[in-house]
């Protein structure tokens, strides 16, 4: 049996990942923290009332759980991380906003620690085949671009499946500028650029989560697509990751690591 807590537990994602961790017989939900939460909301948010409840990261008890499950948003999430592998907590995160920087910071940390996690830039199945697949694409079709869609709230742009595919591609990719004499008559408006590979972000009511891939070769083109319709998608990776997290030996991102 492991003991879980779940930073972010009042907010879409943390509800749902609430639930998962009631339900599943070999993980225990032992405490939430976020800062919106008192102990008379646990019924509200469907904790028991054993579950302890932390407002900030200095409340937190050393051994309150053995994993750190984290969806809580990009401005939190370093020093969440950090926080939860200095008191030995195996951190299983889901929120996007990392640093290339703070991701090696934080690594390098697990390492000295010798504490196993993961970073996820998405816990859909769906959303890790298509970085794969589009990897596998941008060996053949160098001319791609990235547009992402997810809802009006998302506090991050790009969001970070969107950019791990762009860096998969990156890796593959050899360097290729599509048409280096364009310009812009509104800035901004050939979106983000990774190394060469355009990002584009949609924010709009309504939508969940969603990417696409657009190929472009002489004379065809090839879309890779996913959609999430519902944030429950999502829970079978993180399952997943709370599953395998403690055969880790120290941190490490992409859901595909563990698969």
């Amino acid at each position: 049996m492991a003991n879980v807590l779940i930073a972010g537990a009042a907010g879409a994602m943390g509800q749902k990942a609430v639930s998962l961790v009631n339900s599943m017989t070999d993980m225990k939900l032992t405490a939430v923290l976020g800062p919106s939460i008192s102990a008379s909301d646990c019924s509200q948010y469907h904790l028991g009332d054993d579950v302890k409840v932390f407002n900030s990261l200095d409340e937190v008890d050393a051994g309150i759980a053995d994993i750190w499950l984290d969806f809580t948003v990009p401005t939190a999430v370093y020093e969440n991380v950090k926080f939860a592998l200095e008191h030995d907590f195996m951190p299983v995160v889901g929120t996007t906003g990392l640093t290339d920087a703070q991701e090696q910071e934080l690594i390098k940390l697990s390492q000295e620690k010798h504490i196993g996690g993961l970073i996820a830039p998405n816990f859909g199945m769906s959303a890790v085949l298509l970085m794969k697949f589009a990897q596998e694409a941008a060996k053949y079709f160098p001319d791609v671009e990235v547009i992402e869609m997810h809802h009006a709230d998302k506090k991050d742009a790009p969001s970070g499946t969107a950019l791990s595919t762009a860096k998969l591609i990156d890796q593959v990719r050899k360097p290729h500028e599509s048409n280096p004499d364009e310009t812009e008559s509104l800035s901004g408006v050939r979106g983000g650029d990774y190394h060469g590979i355009k990002i584009h972000s949609v924010r709009l009511p309504g939508y969940i989560a969603h990417e696409q891939v657009l190929f472009g070769g002489a004379g065809e083109a090839l879309t890779i697509r996913q959609d999430s319709f519902d944030r429950q998608s999502f829970m079978s990776g993180v399952k997943v990751a709370l599953e395998k997290v403690s055969g880790l030996n120290q941190l490490v991102v992409g859901l595909e690591k563990i698969l």
